[in-house]
């Protein structure tokens, strides 16, 4: 069974690629649009990983993390910070913070080497 990547960003060209990425590389994908749609996303498919855009309407990514990060089970789910922001941002347990633009080839490096 493929491992299960969930994209949480709100511009639907970055979704868009992400999935085709990940999909033409094995794996399943779920999304979310903003922190309030994730939250019941991950609650219902339980990826194996997130990659999570922090600045997005509704809540940003930031405060979904927090509240992730309150549940025993979910908080293990390995997550990867895209963002266009400078800096790391309040998702201390981030398995990695790539910067917008990225390069698909190091994103999918990280991913394999967290989730294989």
């Amino acid at each position: 069974m493929p491992k299960k990547i969930m994209v949480i960003d709100d511009d639907p060209i970055i979704v868009s690629y992400l999935e085709t990425l990940f999909q033409d590389n094995g794996y399943e994908t779920c999304t979310a649009s903003d922190g309030l749609q994730a939250m019941d996303v991950v609650q219902r498919e339980r990826p194996d990983l997130i990659t999570l855009d922090l600045e997005m309407p509704n809540e940003w990514g930031s405060r979904f993390y927090r509240k992730l990060s309150k549940d025993l089970e979910l908080r293990k789910i390995p997550i990867i910070v895209i963002t266009g922001l400078a800096g790391q941002h309040a998702v201390k347990d981030a398995v990695a913070y790539i910067h917008k633009p990225f390069d698909r080839d190091k994103l999918l490096g990280i991913v394999k080497q967290a989730i294989g």
